[in-house]
């Protein structure tokens, strides 16, 4: 009499086991969906801050940030701004004029000044902010903002970066509106139905700092 109780005992046991594992897995299962369903969240704002560059033709202007590096001189190496004087201060040379050189340029400079003080010095710049040279999309498009010019940008590029255009864009009356030494303003026009079938390519201009991109 024994032996069948045992047995019907451990099977009660298997049993309950692998309802318990039914029961789980589903949950499981679902978890592992619902996190494949779930893209990461993203963040989208007008306003970009660039990352570092080490782009030979950018040229430094007032508020980029600097990553100064010198080969074994931790007191000197250091991440600073540039003032709005265009200069930067390091120990030992002081002030190094900054504004209007690129980092090859400003390794140069630093590097010569620094011989006086450093045998051999190996110094190295990149540009790590930019906040100097900019431009500004306004109008029709999907991220209308302020977009950073670390590396060379067309209208069309322009246009990508802002996400495109909104439903009602009036796409042949786009303009850059850009800022002339004297003050005054020129209107630069941009026909983009033309301009990708390739019969406007002079009107696909680079963009300078403090020009305006306007999609109405």
């Amino acid at each position: 009499m024994n032996k069948p109780i045992g047995i019907s005992i451990l099977t009660l046991v298997s049993m309950y086991g692998l309802l318990a594992m039914g029961q789980a897995n589903p949950n499981h299962e679902n978890a592992l969906s619902a996190s494949k369903a779930s893209p990461a969240p993203t963040t989208t704002r007008g306003t970009v801050a660039s990352p570092a560059t080490t782009n030979d033709e950018f040229v430094i202007g007032a508020a980029d940030v600097l990553a100064i590096s010198v080969w074994k001189e931790a007191d000197i190496s250091r991440v600073l701004p540039v003032r709005s004087d265009g200069r930067i201060t390091l120990s030992l040379i002081g002030e190094v004029q900054a504004r209007g050189l690129t980092a090859k340029q400003l390794e140069k400079e630093i590097a010569t000044r620094l011989k006086e003080f450093v045998s051999d010095p190996e110094v190295t710049v990149i540009v790590q902010e930019i906040h100097s040279q900019n431009f500004n999309i306004l109008g029709q498009v999907q991220h209308p903002g302020t977009f950073t010019l670390a590396h060379p940008v067309t209208v069309l590029d322009a246009i990508a970066l802002a996400g495109g255009f909104r439903d009602f864009a009036k796409t042949k009356s786009i303009y850059v509106l850009r800022q002339k030494p004297d003050g005054t303003s020129v209107r630069l026009p941009f026909n983009y139905k033309d301009a990708i079938k390739g019969n406007a390519a002079a009107q696909n201009i680079h963009l300078e700092n403090g020009d305006t991109l306007f999609v109405p």
